[in-house]
């Protein structure tokens, strides 16, 4: 076994951060995936936190303002918001590129027969 001179580092998180972390994933639309890599986190690590929460290992400080939580879930769901709006425009821009070569080549057709149509 290699011998480790330095120690890994061990990152700690608040009970504040689990919590928000946690009520983020509980979002209707939100997939515990995309929270954890927004997040920076591993999913494996979101979802024992989720599990802690259920159990009440992990407890919510009622004394704090729930203001910053609010302002987190509106740029999470605004990002998703944004991201259906590029995928759908991305299928748009496919549609139409797509229409566009149909376009060309009937074209194409058409000179190609009226090329051969014409007597020399």
């Amino acid at each position: 076994m290699p011998k480790y001179n330095n120690p890994r580092r061990t990152w700690k998180y608040s009970n504040d951060f689990k919590v928000n972390a946690v009520q983020l994933s509980f979002v209707v639309g939100v997939t515990i995936k995309s929270v954890a890599e927004k997040l920076d986190i591993h999913p494996f690590m979101l979802s024992r936190w989720r599990k802690e929460y259920r159990e009440g290992i992990i407890v919510v400080d009622k004394r704090k303002k729930v203001a910053g939580q609010s302002k987190a879930k509106k740029v999470l769901t605004k990002e998703q918001q944004l991201e259906r709006e590029n995928k759908a425009l991305k299928e748009e821009l496919y549609i139409l590129k797509k229409w566009q070569r149909f376009l060309a080549e009937e074209h194409q057709v058409d000179i190609d027969s009226s090329k051969n149509s014409e007597p020399t």
